[in-house]
Formats: C-alpha cells, sequence, structure tokens
C-alpha cells in the first residue's frame, strides 16, 4: 500500500540513487492485479531555476497473493528491459527496488495511456484504431520478442526445456493428473492429442505465454503498451500466436473475422508475425498451438481450483476460475473433431 510512509520511504531511496526528487502525489491503486498491485504515482524531479518536471509513473509491486508459477518483480524487470531493448512496446522500466524499501519487492516503471480491459477492446469501436491493423501490429510485437534467443545473460533464471515445450507440458500435466484425486478424462484426451499431433519444433525463444486481450492496453489509434510479463519463458514462438487466438480469450467475440483475439483475422495477426520475422506459420500449426492453450488454460483453472478446494488458499476468485474447466473441455472436443460442429 503507497501511504504517506511508504511515498516517503520511495523518495528516500530514489534521491540516494541520485534521482532529483522533489516530491510525490497522486498516488492511487490501479484496478486489476490479482497477482500484482499495480499503483499509479506523480514523481515531480527537479529540472532547474526553481522549476520541476512530472515523470507519470506506475509502482509495480507484490501482491499478498500471488501464482507459484508466476516470476518475482526483479525478473519480471529484467523480461521487461529485455523486451523495451529488442523494440517491443512495453512501458519504460525505470528502477528495481528490493524488500528494505517498501517491505515487498517491487519496480517503476513509466506510465502509460491506454485501456487494457479486454471486455471494451473488443467491443468499443473507438479503442485501439482499425481493428485488423491493431491484429497486424501485434503480430509484429511478437515477433520483435521472438528476437530474443538463448543463452542471455540478463535471463539467466529462465530455464530451458528439457525436451520441447510440448513434451514438456504433456509430462508434467500427465504427472498431475495422474495423483489428483478427480478423474479428467476429457483433459487426458486433450493432452494425448497434444501428444500425438505436435508439429515438428521451432527454434525456441523467449516468449511472453499470456499475450492476449487484456494484457495489453490500447488508445484511440493503437497499441500503447504490452503487460503483464510474469509468465514468459523460453518457448516455441508459435505458443504465443496460438494463445492470443484462442476462443477462450475473444471475450465473446466469436464471429468470422474475430479469431485473433475477439479483434481481427488469423491472416492478419500471421501477416504482422511475418513481416518482422520472416517465418510463414501454416494454419494447421496454428491450429495445433491454439489446442495446446485450451488444454493449457484448462489445466491451469484446474490448479487454482485446488488451491481453493484443498483449504490451502480460500479465495473465491480461485474458486470460480475452476468453474470455467468444463467449457474448455467442450472447445476442446470441438477442436479436436470428438464433436464434429462449425467453429470459429
Amino acid at each position: 500500500m503507497l501511504d504517506d510512509k511508504a511515498i516517503a520511504a520511495l523518495t528516500a531511496w530514489l534521491r540516494g540513487l541520485g534521482v532529483p526528487v522533489v516530491s510525490m502525489d497522486g498516488a492511487r491503486k490501479l484496478s486489476g492485479g490479482a497477482i500484482q498491485e499495480n499503483w499509479a504515482l506523480d514523481i515531480h524531479l527537479e529540472s532547474g531555476h526553481q522549476r520541476s518536471e512530472t515523470l507519470p509513473v506506475v509502482v509495480r509491486a507484490d501482491a499478498p497473493s500471488g501464482v507459484s508459477e508466476s516470476w518475482g518483480r526483479p525478473q519480471e524487470f529484467a523480461l521487461l528491459q529485455t523486451a523495451f531493448k529488442v523494440g517491443v512496446t512495453v512501458p519504460e522500466p525505470l528502477w528495481l527496488g528490493d524488500v528494505s524499501v517498501l517491505g515487498w519487492q517491487f519496480f517503476i516503471m513509466r506510465r502509460v495511456q491506454g485501456v487494457a480491459a479486454g471486455y471494451r477492446v473488443v467491443k468499443e469501436v473507438g479503442l485501439g484504431g482499425d481493428k485488423e491493423a491493431l491484429v497486424h501490429r501485434i503480430g509484429a510485437e511478437m515477433a520483435r520478442l521472438h528476437q530474443v534467443l538463448p543463452p542471455c545473460d540478463a535471463l539467466h533464471f529462465l530455464p530451458l526445456p528439457r525436451q520441447t515445450p510440448v513434451k514438456d507440458n504433456v509430462a508434467d500435466w500427465r504427472a498431475y493428473l495422474d495423483q489428483h484425486h478427480t478423474p479428467f478424462p476429457l483433459l487426458e484426451w486433450g493432452i494425448r492429442w497434444l501428444e500425438i499431433n505436435e508439429p515438428k519444433p521451432l527454434a525456441i525463444v523467449l516468449t511472453h505465454r499470456d499475450f492476449r486481450t487484456g494484457n495489453y492496453m490500447v488508445d484511440a489509434s493503437g497499441l500503447t503498451a504490452v503487460l503483464d510479463w510474469e509468465f514468459a519463458a523460453w518457448s516455441d514462438p508459435r505458443e504465443d500466436l496460438g494463445w492470443f487466438c484462442a476462443r477462450c480469450w475473444r471475450f465473446g467475440q466469436n464471429g468470422a473475422g474475430k479469431e485473433a483475439g475477439g479483434l481481427g483475422s488469423r491472416d492478419a495477426l500471421l501477416a504482422g508475425y511475418r513481416s518482422v520475422s520472416g517465418i510463414e506459420i501454416p494454419v494447421q500449426d496454428l491450429h495445433f498451438w491454439e489446442v495446446y492453450a485450451h488444454v493449457r488454460w484448462a489445466m491451469i483453472a484446474l490448479m487454482q481450483g485446488e488451491r481453493h478446494v484443498s483449504g490451502r488458499e480460500p479465495s473465491l476468485e480461485l474458486a470460480l476460475t475452476a468453474h470455467i474447466v468444463p467449457e474448455l473441455e467442450l472447445e476442446i472436443l470441438h477442436m479436436t473433431g470428438v464433436i464434429n460442429a462449425a467453429r470459429a
């Protein structure tokens, strides 16, 4: 919480780093942030002749509860720095703090204007500019990110896949289901389908792994920032493309030409990706990674629900997350041809 005491501590810390802070004000908690908390803050910097310059920032800090699979703030800061350096449209990372300053991990980044709420981005005509152009831009952003290859000293904390990203997760998910108290045969089916239909792997790159509508910001003209890097990993580049197109992240916009994030066409996304990477992604490969996205999200939802049911972490949000598993199972059956029905 950014109360007066915390702001005083931040001010002293930044001055110790040589930042000419005059004062800070305007602290307010931003919406969202189930895993992390985001606080808007205006930092007034001395600029000479008794004048000050206002630097709008966001303090991103640990929330009271989190997800064990997500990276901490130092790792997320390193990811943000890496993405910023290769030209991905992200908030500029400014300073990394430590527990001694506020009592919890945090970093400070430049504040960006825009709207992230997915239900608004997909429906409001005035947000994001031309939606097909926005999807093309997002494909290009992914391709810029995927220019980062291992090894990378700044990202030394990211483990490389043991085999391939698909094989690793198939093994981990199957092991989890094998010891679970309740059988999930439809998820077992989806996992087996992934196992026998995995396309030839591409070179491992840095992936966001949660690049979807709701995790980027737009204004009236287009994209302003890609957010939420706490699940990034070395993976197959197609994982980001499939996750973005998955039906579960379209916010109800499932009509023709809305397959990419509920905004535009898969063709626009792949064209944007190709414009930077030079890589042609076959449609059948993208379909595989969309199925993968649904299986992965179903497994995450199941694990989140178990945290609540087990009594380890009672939470209405975790309990409600588990309720989407049957819907995802149904979609997996549609996408793998078990149920024959026209799906976008």
